[in-house]
């Protein structure tokens, strides 16, 4: 990436840190720690279906 890049490459990691941080939050909120849990709460919970 060139130097003018630079801005574009702040905006993408903030984004990034972001949807992490509403991820775990996500998590933390029905008591999972991973996706994996996440996924096992959804089906347990009529959420999602296999």
């Amino acid at each position: 990436m060139s130097e003018g890049d630079a801005p574009i490459r702040v905006l993408v990691v903030d984004r990034e840190a972001t949807v992490k941080t509403h991820i775990n939050h996500a998590f933390a909120k029905i008591g999972t720690r991973n996706r994996a849990d996440a996924v096992r709460y959804a089906y347990h919970h009529g959420l999602a279906e296999p």
